[in-house]
């Protein structure tokens, strides 16, 4: 967090503009005057202890791990005695050159009464991305991390790393995906209660985050663990440094994607390009104590239940009504299923998106930002907790990350789970929802913001509303040409309208020149219910409408001539610009979300 050469506004200081990195020390310096005066040595802290365990082991002779922000109101103070003309040369970072830099320029700056003036706090540009970091990782706390960084470069050592083929950098001028990962490994301190025993650890919670290009708006979508589904071949990294290609597997659960087999996040990360057509550019992964750490970083969590909550499974107990949970208790509220909602994995992810949303809230708020002590808590225990891909594999990165994205306002940051299906062939699992997780994934690549507006008639794209009727599917007469769709399109479209809308009087008439670039529906006006049906059940949007002029005989087809944006029947050509009805979702600044 080097600050040297940054503008200083006087009076109105940010305390972490204040810590100087000295790269002829190696430590991090408490500068108090606008003009690059002499740092000042701190104090022995008093926050979490950085040299004890999982510290830096320098200790106090040779390490930067002890400094951290000072309450403003003992700035002055701290810089009288510390640059005092008498001061020992050994106790400046500096040595004596410091020293004497100190005792030569004891101005107003640091003595007398303007040395002990309160500046009044302000948001600076590194504050503002302090502020955003905590939104992005915040996301990472139920899957495993989250926080605010103080950038010391001794949290480097905090940070894991792993290799999984793809180094993307850090900021990227485009959206960006996040995989944030959560896993269920009964290693580190306190997780022997949790987990599966003999397990090397599954995708326990997942969710991709999507920030929009022009970090307008972000999307988390929570994958559940038990969907059944295709996971890719996977190639790992191994520690005598070479790849090992681990085949795939088709019709499996979602959570085998990591850890069974040697399998890696890379191969979690393929899992969910694959599945959701989203390039992800980043993960991060952490285990329960993240949860655990956090929530008692930042002084507790505030979580509603609408009704008393007994589980038995994860020991939580609560009372209706509101409650700040931390430490245990937050773990527990965020495994809790079994006493809420259905009882299920989905329910579950209900529970963790109301944590989250309550976590960023807190994270993000005057309280938590103006601490200096809460943020070196967060920092220390995000850091330690969090391993990522060699692209954000440092907290430089990890802050230019969150620089990137402080943009995004937290009334835009929604919460959605994939839609499933209970699976026909195992009730303990669950099926992709294709009507609807379709137009949600193509709204979330198109970088649309999902909101709770259910869709009015006129904004479902294709449709012929107002007083234009709907004809039963036993009536929609169409013939579909492929003319410029994936190779069997047409057929494809035909089987889906026979068998899966009872559209009997649909044909296949093959393939047609010259190709389209768009898909076209061509019909009479006397075909206008039709039309207004077949468009409804394709996703076509309105300009891909042709109505002739003439009416047509009462045996005549419609025309489908599938275009190049034809991906599959059913996915919507044009994304949508609202939530698709049917998919659970929340924004982030949602107060009065309670478990049910």
């Amino acid at each position: 967090m080097d600050a040297q050469g940054r503008g200083r506004d006087g009076g109105n200081v940010d305390p972490a503009d204040q810590w100087v990195f000295n790269p002829d020390t190696g430590t991090y310096e408490l500068r108090l005057d606008p003009a690059g005066q002499a740092a000042a040595q701190p104090s022995p802290p008093t926050a979490p202890d950085p040299g004890g365990p999982g510290g830096n082991p320098k200790g106090a002779g040779g390490g930067d791990t002890g400094t951290r922000p000072i309450p403003a109101a003992r700035r002055g103070e701290r810089a009288a005695d510390d640059a005092a003309p008498d001061a020992p040369a050994e106790e400046s970072p500096t040595g004596g050159r410091a020293a004497r830099r100190a005792a030569g320029s004891r101005s107003a700056a640091v003595a007398g009464p303007a040395s002990r003036r309160k500046p009044k706090p302000k948001k600076t540009g590194k504050k503002k991305a302090l502020h955003w970091t905590a939104g992005v990782v915040g996301f990472v706390l139920i899957a495993g991390c989250g926080g605010a960084y103080f950038l010391y470069q001794q949290l480097n050592g905090n940070i894991s790393k792993v290799d999984v083929g793809i180094d993307n950098a850090a900021v990227s001028d485009g959206p960006v995906n996040i995989l944030i990962i959560g896993t269920d490994a009964r290693t580190g301190k306190g997780n022997s209660g949790y987990g599966d025993n003999d397990s090397v650890g599954h995708s326990d919670t997942t969710i991709l985050m999507h920030v929009s290009k022009d970090r307008s708006n972000a999307t988390a979508l929570s994958i559940p663990r038990d969907l059944i589904t295709d996971i890719p071949d996977c190639p790992t990294k191994q520690p005598d440094g070479s790849t090992k290609n681990i085949p795939g597997q088709q019709g499996v659960r979602f959570n085998t994607s990591l850890g069974q087999e040697g399998r890696d996040p890379g191969c979690t990360w393929r899992t969910v390009e694959k599945l959701t057509g989203l390039k992800v550019d980043h993960f991060m992964m952490a285990d329960f104590n993240a949860v655990k750490e956090l929530s008692e970083a930042v002084d507790g969590v505030e979580v509603c239940a609408a009704k008393d909550i007994d589980d038995p499974k994860s020991h939580l107990k609560l009372k209706a009504g509101r409650h700040t949970v931390k430490g245990e208790q937050a773990l527990a509220f965020v495994r809790t299923r079994h006493t809420v909602g259905f009882g299920s994995d989905l329910s579950r992810i209900e529970l963790q998106q109301q944590f989250l949303s309550s976590m960023i809230r807190k994270m993000k708020s005057d309280d938590t930002l103006t601490s200096p002590t809460k943020l070196y808590a967060i920092s220390q225990a995000a850091t330690k907790a969090l391993t990522v891909d060699t692209g954000i594999g440092s907290a430089k990165k990890l802050m230019d990350l969150g620089t990137d994205l402080k943009q995004v306002d937290i009334g835009k940051i929604t919460f959605a789970t994939v839609p499933v299906l209970d699976n026909p062939r195992d009730k303990n699992t669950v099926i992709l929802d294709k009507a609807k997780a379709a137009p949600l994934f193509q709204m979330v690549q198109a970088d649309h913001s999902l909101t709770k507006e259910k869709k009015s008639a006129k904004d479902k794209g294709g449709k012929d509303s107002g007083a234009v009727k709907k004809a039963p599917p036993q009536l929609v007469r169409v013939d579909v040409t492929n003319g410029g769709g994936p190779l069997g399109s047409a057929q494809v479209t035909v089987d889906w309208l026979q068998n899966s809308k009872g559209a009997k009087l649909s044909s296949n008439i093959g393939n047609t020149l010259p190709k389209l670039a768009t898909t076209r529906l061509e019909y009479a006006p006397n075909q206008a219910d039709q039309a207004a049906t077949l468009a409804d059940w394709m996703g076509l949007p309105k300009s891909a409408l042709k109505k002739a002029t003439a009416d047509a005989g009462s045996r005549v087809p419609m025309k489908l001539i599938l275009g190049k944006d034809f991906k599959a029947p059913g996915t919507p050509i044009e994304a949508p610009s609202t939530t698709p009805d049917g998919v659970q979702n929340v924004t982030a600044d949602d107060k009065n979300v309670c478990a049910k």
